[in-house]
C-alpha cells in the first residue's frame, strides 16, 4: 500500500492536463489571447465613451463586433472542419494584433477617430468568428478523453485569470496612476500581448488537421450541419441556448464605462476593477471545480448557476456602492464559471471530432457573439430608458428564463454526468 498522502494524488489529478506539452502552450495561448482581448475592451470602451459620451456609441461597438459572426456563421465551422485548425487559429488570433496596430497608427499620426475604432473592432470580430470554433475544436485533441473535463476547467481558468488581469492592466495603463498613461500606452501593450498569443499557437506540434480531408462542394446542408446536429440533441441545444439568452439579456459589460464614470465615479482604473471582478469569482470557482469536479446532477447545477447569475445582475444594477458592485460582479463570475465548464464539457464531449468545428461555430455564435449583441441591446436600451433600468431588466429576464428552462428542456435538467 502506498504511503503517499491522498492530497498529493488529488493535486496531481487536478493538474492532469498539464502533463501534455501542447496543452501547456494552449493554456498559455488562452491566457495571452484573453489578456489582449480584455485590455482591448477596456481601452476601446473608455476611449469611445470619453470621446462621444454616448451609450448608443458603446452599443454600436458591440453590434459591429457581432456582425462578422453572423455574416460568417455558416462558413467558419466548415473551414475549421476542412482546413488545418492550427493555421485557422493562428490567422484569426493575428487579426487582433492587426487591429491594435491600426488604432496605434491612428493615435500616433494625429488621433484615432471613432470610425477607425469601429473598423478595428470589426477586424477583431472577424478574428473572433474563426478563433472561437477553431479553439474549441482544438482542445479535445490535446489531451486523452479521461482528462478532457480537467482540460476544459483549466482552459476556462486561463481565460478567467486573463479576465482578472486584463481589465485591471488595461485600466492602469490607460489611467496612468504611477506613470504617464493614455490610449497610446494601453493599445501598445495590447499589441505586444496579442503577438505573444500568436506565437503560442504556432508552437503547437499536435497534428490538428481534420481527419477527413476534402468534404466536397459547399452546400447548404454541409454548412448548416452543426446547427442540425445540435437541434437534434436536446441536452446540447438546451445548454447552448440557455447561455445565449443569459448573455443576451444579462450582459452588462457594454455599460460598465457609464457605471464607472457617471454612477460610481471611479475613472478608467475603476472600470478595470469592474471588468476584473467577475473573473475573480470565476477563477475561485474554477479552482473549486478542479479540486472537486462536477460528478452528478450536472444539468440542474447549470440551471441553478444561471439563475444565480440573473440575481446578481439585478443586485449590480441597483447598487450605488463600489464594494457591493464588485461583490455582485464576482458572484456573477462564479456562477458563470459553473455554466461554462458544464456547457463546454457536455457539448465538446458529446460531439464527434469531424463535427466539432461546425458545432463549435454555432456555439461561438450563440455564446461569444451574443455577448456583443447583448452589449448592443443594453446600449440601445440604456440610451432610451437609462443604464440602471436596462441592467435590471436584463437580470430579471435571465432569472425568469433560467427557472423556465427546466420545463423547456427536461433532458438537460435530468443530465447527470458531464461526460457520458
Amino acid at each position: 500500500m502506498s504511503s503517499e498522502p491522498a492530497s498529493s494524488g488529488k493535486t496531481r489529478a487536478s493538474l492532469a492536463a498539464f502533463r501534455y506539452r501542447d496543452f501547456r502552450y494552449w493554456a498559455a495561448w488562452r491566457f495571452t489571447h484573453g489578456l489582449a482581448y480584455q485590455m482591448k475592451n477596456v481601452a476601446i470602451g473608455w476611449y469611445i465613451y470619453d470621446v462621444t459620451g454616448s451609450a448608443l456609441a458603446l452599443g454600436l461597438a458591440g453590434l459591429i463586433t457581432f456582425l462578422p459572426s453572423v455574416a460568417l456563421a455558416l462558413v467558419t465551422g466548415y473551414v475549421v472542419d476542412t482546413y488545418d485548425r492550427k493555421l485557422v487559429c493562428s490567422i484569426s488570433t493575428a487579426l487582433t494584433a492587426v487591429a491594435m496596430a491600426a488604432i496605434l497608427a491612428g493615435l500616433l499620426t494625429g488621433g484615432a477617430p471613432v470610425w477607425l475604432i469601429y473598423v478595428a473592432t470589426f477586424l477583431t470580430g472577424i478574428g473572433r468568428a474563426f478563433s472561437g470554433p477553431s479553439s474549441q475544436a482544438i482542445t479535445p485533441n490535446l489531451v486523452p478523453r479521461e482528462h478532457f473535463a480537467n482540460a476544459v476547467t483549466w482552459i476556462s481558468s486561463a481565460w478567467q485569470v486573463s479576465t482578472i488581469m486584463g481589465p485591471a492592466i488595461g485600466g492602469l495603463l490607460y489611467g496612468g496612476v504611477f506613470f504617464a498613461g493614455g490610449p497610446v500606452v494601453a493599445f501598445s501593450a495590447t499589441l505586444v500581448v496579442a503577438l505573444i498569443s500568436v506565437v503560442c499557437v504556432i508552437a503547437l506540434r499536435t497534428d490538428l488537421k481534420p481527419k477527413t480531408e476534402g468534404r466536397g462542394p459547399i452546400t447548404f446542408a454541409t454548412l448548416t450541419a452543426g446547427l442540425t446536429f445540435m437541434w437534434q440533441r436536446q441536452v446540447i441545444f438546451g445548454a447552448v441556448a440557455l447561455d445565449l439568452v443569459a448573455v443576451l439579456f444579462g450582459g452588462v459589460a457594454g455599460l460598465l464605462p457609464i457605471i464607472a464614470k457617471d454612477i460610481l465615479q471611479i475613472g478608467p482604473q475603476g472600470l478595470g476593477l469592474l471588468r476584473s471582478a467577475p473573473a475573480v469569482g470565476a477563477i475561485a470557482m474554477a479552482a473549486l471545480i478542479a479540486w472537486y469536479p462536477i460528478q452528478s446532477r450536472a444539468g440542474l447545477k447549470m440551471l441553478t448557476s444561471v439563475a444565480i447569475f440573473g440575481v446578481m445582475i439585478i443586485v449590480f444594477g441597483l447598487s450605488t456602492n463600489l464594494w457591493l458592485s464588485l461583490a455582485a460582479m464576482a458572484l456573477m463570475g462564479a456562477a458563470d464559471m459553473v455554466s461554462v465548464v458544464t456547457r463546454h464539457t457536455m457539448v465538446q464531449s458529446d460531439t464527434p471530432d469531424d463535427m466539432r468545428g461546425r458545432v463549435s461555430a454555432v456555439n461561438s455564435i450563440f455564446i461569444g457573439a451574443s455577448s456583443d449583441l447583448g452589449d448592443f441591446r443594453s446600449g440601445t436600451m440604456a440610451a432610451a430608458i437609462g443604464a440602471v433600468p436596462a441592467i435590471v431588466f436584463g437580470g430579471v429576464m435571465t432569472l425568469t428564463l433560467a427557472i423556465s428552462w427546466r420545463w423547456f428542456f427536461p433532458e438537460l435538467a435530468k443530465r447527470d454526468k458531464l461526460v457520458e
